[in-house]
């Protein structure tokens, strides 16, 4: 069993108006094939928590700890912590012109494993993902993420962490801009690698409707740079009921919130 756990993480970003702290103080445990959803308001922080894990250079630790199995992520490069088991699903995957899926799967998987996947191995586990995650083989040869549709980077993005098997994975509001069969066949690909390999899952989204598909074991309310309440799924129905007013700043209003 491998544990992700995040101690008293505070980090900032400069803006145009000086340098601003959005994480304050956010603390979380996480165990191997466990879901962990994480809900709260537009600009409360949990995006700024999914990229400091994953090393985004625009954001800045200013004190804390993320330990996976004892090693703190926040001393690595972003290409070491990837080795050490750590996965972010992008909420706004990038385009790579010229460089193919192929080529930055194959890629991805080496430098992960520390050595290249056999070839003939490699190829029937990509064809035999795809074909899972219903994605055209001409994906394959096509440029990363150039020209697909908000669903097929989202595939994309599952089809790395099926063939990639990191210890922890965060999807960063994995289900926006997905039509109901794509959301399906996303969610099926996440739970068939939290199968799999006993994956952790930290799973950033605004609605319940992605927790019908991939069934949270605990579930967060993130709010003023920390997580401020925990409960189990029904905690999730219960924000869906009422929103986030009560965990809003006084004056606020959570209209926004879950758009």
């Amino acid at each position: 069993m491998s544990t992700l756990e995040i101690k008293d993480l505070y980090a900032s970003v400069e803006t145009k108006e000086g340098r601003k702290q959005i994480l304050k103080g956010a603390n979380l445990v996480v165990n191997s094939n466990e879901t962990h959803a994480i809900m709260g308001p537009n600009g409360s922080g949990k995006s700024t928590l999914a990229y400091t894990l994953a090393g985004h250079p625009k954001y800045i630790v200013d004190s804390g700890q993320a330990l996976l199995d004892g090693k703190d992520l926040l001393t690595m490069t972003p290409d070491e912590r990837a080795r050490t088991g750590l996965f972010l699903a992008m909420q706004y995957p990038v385009e790579v012109p010229g460089v193919s899926m192929t080529n930055f799967l194959r890629t991805s998987k080496t430098e992960v494993d520390g050595k290249a996947p056999a070839l003939r191995q490699w190829s029937k586990e990509l064809n035999s993902a795809m074909k899972r995650l219903r994605m055209d083989a001409k994906f394959a040869s096509r440029s990363v993420n150039e020209g697909f549709s908000g669903g097929e980077k989202k595939r994309a993005e599952v089809l790395q962490l099926e063939l990639l098997k990191p210890k922890f994975a965060v999807l960063d509001e994995t289900d926006s801009g997905l039509d109901v069969d794509a959301l399906r066949i996303v969610s099926e690909g996440v739970n068939r690698a939290k199968e799999n390999t006993g994956l952790g899952l930290l799973l950033i989204t605004h609605y319940t409707r992605i927790l019908k598909y991939i069934k949270p074991d605990v579930v967060h309310v993130f709010a003023g740079g920390k997580f401020v309440k925990t409960g189990g799924p029904e905690l999730a129905d219960e924000l869906e009921a009422t929103g986030y007013d009560q965990y809003l700043p006084e004056g606020a209003n959570s209209e926004s919130a879950l758009a």
